[in-house]
Parts: structure tokens; C-alpha cells; sequence
């Protein structure tokens, strides 16, 4: 152990001096989502909750596509950063810009209108549904300003700068919170708002997010050079491919994952309200840790994308591993925090016992499948550094939607296992995932290891 600690221990450093700041602004996206449901948990209810945890379900799959193609940027620019080809890094946010923006709206009318007319129809309570549709559109309507903070962020990251979106993610989910219960609970004179409050508490907090990052990119002094070819004379095809080319497979990949848990919470509302409800709990406080796992793979990305572009393989192997070493450890950590205090945590959530019995049990389940989550994510992000995502996003529409939502759907409802039946078929996808993703890049770094010369830079 000893001798593997040493052989690792520079690219731990570098790792986590990488990955901690993109941990905690990657939680920021999750977080706004867990501030909703303690606060409508606590202040509006269990079937209130059971209505985020239906908006959540279809909504967390337009976030997740917008993100994913946000994320194409930030190989490119690791990668042309370590090859010092600074100019073409502001033509690239450029055309990601453009991308982002039109993505933005195009989700928002995909959301007010096609999931709108869809969330009427998923046999859910009628009482959860009249509570849901308001909340979804604001959700929807937030996606335009979250984009196109993720543009200047991932921008940001993809050079190596990842403090600052990690401050403006921690200032942006304390305002959420505080909005979130001053429109809900109807606090300074505002009339309660009910489950409608924090919808409009996360459409001002990323609008606000949007503004502070991208006026940090602009006057940072650290940003002028890449900037220097920052135009909209500099959109055009070409560019713009480029970083579809990479976040389209990235957004598929995100989505199979996620539509699947998204699939599995509407499977869970057609057996009760209080079920879904405690899907919910449990699902919230897994996203957490996996959200967590989520910037460890986007750290891994970037530092993947430099030694990738700098043609040093060696490094990019072994910075690899580590990542998947240090999420493994927290992982493990989370697994046996969830074991402890499965009946403490969901708690936070709700007080309503019929709710926390189930989550209790699902907590159990979540134990299993963090090490799953942590490696499979870990696997996602090293290859797409690597500019490797077409064999990935198969693989995730393979594990998840061929795997583990109808082995979900059979034990949960066919066999009657209820809630943790399809929970269960979700902790095989996760497994089938994560031992794949790991022979892809098993494959795939070992052929460009031995197709270059060694080269170790020396500090």
C-alpha cells in the first residue's frame, strides 16, 4: 500500500487541489434541487414533495442534456491549453456561447410545452399534478440563465481556474435557500407561496449566477489572453461541430443515466404518493454524493484533456487512476454514512414517518451502488478528455436502459418488490456501467501508451 501511495501521491495532490473546487460548484446544481425539497418538505408538505420529486424526474432530464452539451467546451479548451494554442480558446466560447444560449431556450419550450402536456398523462395523483405544473415551468424557465453560467464556468475550468465558480455556486445556493423560504412560507409581508416559491427562488438565483460569472470571465485579467479572439465574428461551423461533436455524445450519456432514475421515480409514483415521496428523500441524498463523484470526473476530464493534448500518456494513465482511487475512498465514505444513519438523514427532508420507514430502506440500497456511481462517472469523464464519448454513450444506453430500468420494472412491479425492486435494478445498471467504462479505458489509454514515446515532465 505503501509503495502504490508513493508511486500516486503527486497526481493525488494535483487531482484534488483540481477536483475540490469543481466538487463543490458541481454540488451547486444538485444542491438548488435538495434546498427545494427540504424546504417544501418541511414547510408545504409530503404531497408538495411528492410534486417536486415528479418535476424533478422529468426535469433533471432537460438539465442534464443542456449540461452535457455545456460540457463539450472543456476537453477542447484543456486540450488546446496544453498545447498552447491560447487564440483558439476564445473562438471556442464563442461558438459554445451561441450553443449554450440556443440550447437554453430550445429545452425551456421543450419543458413549458411537451412535458407540460406529458405530466398529465404518467397516471400520477391528480393533487401531485396540480402542484408540479407551475414549479416545471420556472424550472424550465431557469434552464436559459443556468447555461449560460455553465459556459463561462466550464470556459473557466477547462484552463484550470475553478475556485471562482465554486464561490459563485456557494453565494448562489445560499440565496436560493434564503428566497426559496422567505416566497414559501410568505415571510416580510410576501403572501405564501407554496411549492411555486422555490421555483422562483432558483429562476432569480442562476439569473444572478449567470450575470457575477460571466463578468467575472470578462474582467478577469487571467482571461485576456485566451479572450483575444472572443467575437461573433469568430462563430462558424466548424468550431461549433467541434463541440457538438463531443457534448451531444456527453449530454446522451448523461441522459440514458438519468431518464433512467427519472423512469424508475415515475414506475415508483404509479405505486404511492407516500413512495414516491420517500424516492425522493433517498434519490436527493444519493444525487449529492454523485454530484460529488460528478466534479472528481469533470477534474479528471480537464486533467485528461492536457496530458491527452501534450501527447504525455504515461501521466494521463496514472493521473487517471488516481481519480478513480480517490473517488473510490469517498465513495466508501458516503456508502457507510448512508449504512449509519439510514433512519437519521431523511430527517432532513421530512418528518412524516410513513416517508422515512421506506427511505430508510432505499438508504441501504444507496450504500451498495455508491461505489457503482463513483467509478462509472470517474470512467465518463477520464474518456472524454480523451475525446472518447461514442463507444461511452453505448455503453450507458446499454446499462441503463437494456440493464437496469427493465430489471427495475420486473422486480419492482412485476414481482411486486415495490420501491426497492426497482431500486435494485438500478444498482446492476451502475455495475454493468462502471465495469465497462473501465475496460474502455483500460483499451483505449494502454493502445495510445505504447503508440507514443514515454515522455514524464519533471517539475
Amino acid at each position: 500500500m505503501k509503495a502504490l501511495y508513493q508511486k500516486y501521491r503527486p497526481y493525488y495532490k494535483d487531482s484534488l487541489w483540481l477536483a475540490i473546487p469543481v466538487v463543490i460548484s458541481q454540488l451547486g446544481h444538485t444542491l438548488v434541487q435538495t434546498a427545494d425539497s427540504i424546504i417544501v418538505g418541511h414547510f408545504a408538505g409530503t404531497i408538495s414533495l411528492a410534486a417536486v420529486a415528479l418535476v424533478n424526474s422529468i426535469f433533471v432530464i432537460a438539465l442534464v442534456i443542456g449540461l452535457g452539451i455545456s460540457y463539450g467546451i472543456t476537453p477542447l479548451i484543456a486540450q488546446h491549453n496544453g498545447r498552447n494554442e491560447h487564440d483558439e480558446c476564445g473562438q471556442l466560447l464563442s461558438n459554445s456561447l451561441l450553443i449554450n444560449s440556443i440550447t437554453g431556450v430550445v429545452l425551456f419550450v421543450l419543458v413549458s410545452f411537451g412535458a407540460m402536456q406529458l405530466i398529465g398523462h404518467l397516471d400520477q395523483s391528480a393533487e401531485v399534478v396540480g402542484q408540479a405544473k407551475p414549479y416545471l415551468f420556472l424550472m424550465g424557465m431557469s434552464l436559459i440563465p443556468l447555461l449560460i453560467f455553465n459556459t463561462f464556468k466550464q470556459f473557466a475550468e477547462g484552463l484550470g481556474f475553478t475556485k471562482q465558480a465554486m464561490l459563485i455556486s456557494i453565494w448562489g445556493n445560499v440565496l436560493n435557500v434564503c428566497l426559496g423560504i422567505t416566497f414559501v412560507k410568505g415571510l416580510f409581508g410576501i403572501s405564501p407561496m407554496g411549492i411555486k416559491g422555490v421555483g422562483y427562488s432558483t429562476l432569480i438565483d442562476r439569473c444572478t449566477m449567470a450575470i457575477v460569472m460571466s463578468l467575472y470571465v470578462f474582467r478577469s485579467k487571467y482571461f485576456r489572453t485566451y479572450l483575444r479572439n472572443f467575437a461573433v465574428r469568430n462563430i462558424d461551423k466548424v468550431r461549433s461541430l467541434k463541440i457538438l461533436k463531443i457534448g451531444a455524445p456527453v449530454a446522451m450519456q448523461y441522459t440514458f443515466e438519468i431518464s433512467a432514475f427519472s423512469g424508475a421515480a415515475i414506475l415508483i409514483g404509479t405505486i404511492s404518493p407516500i413512495a414516491q415521496a420517500a424516492h425522493q428523500v433517498a434519490i436527493s441524498l444519493a444525487a449529492l454524493t454523485y454530484m460529488a463523484a460528478s466534479g472528481v470526473s469533470a477534474a479528471a476530464a480537464i486533467k485528461s484533456g492536457n496530458f491527452f493534448g501534450a501527447k504525455r500518456h504515461q501521466e494521463l494513465r496514472l493521473s487517471a487512476i488516481s481519480n478513480y482511487h480517490i473517488v473510490i475512498v469517498f465513495m466508501a465514505i458516503t456508502a457507510i454514512i448512508f449504512t449509519l444513519g439510514n433512519h437519521l438523514l431523511p430527517w432532513i427532508y421530512t418528518s412524516d414517518n410513513r416517508v422515512i420507514i421506506i427511505a430508510a430502506q432505499l438508504l441501504i440500497i444507496a450504500a451498495f451502488f455508491q461505489l457503482f456511481d463513483g467509478t462509472q462517472v470517474v470512467g465518463l469523464g477520464v474518456l472524454r478528455g480523451m475525446g472518447d464519448v461514442n463507444v461511452p454513450t453505448l455503453i450507458t444506453f446499454i446499462a441503463y436502459w437494456i440493464v437496469g430500468l427493465p430489471v427495475g420494472y420486473f422486480l419492482g412491479i412485476r414481482f411486486n418488490m415495490g420501491v426497492e425492486g426497482v431500486w435494485y435494478g438500478l444498482v446492476l445498471g451502475l455495475l454493468v456501467a462502471s465495469l465497462l467504462l473501465f475496460i474502455r479505458f483500460q483499451f483505449i489509454s494502454r493502445k495510445h501508451q505504447y503508440k507514443t514515446p514515454v515522455i514524464i515532465a519533471q517539475d
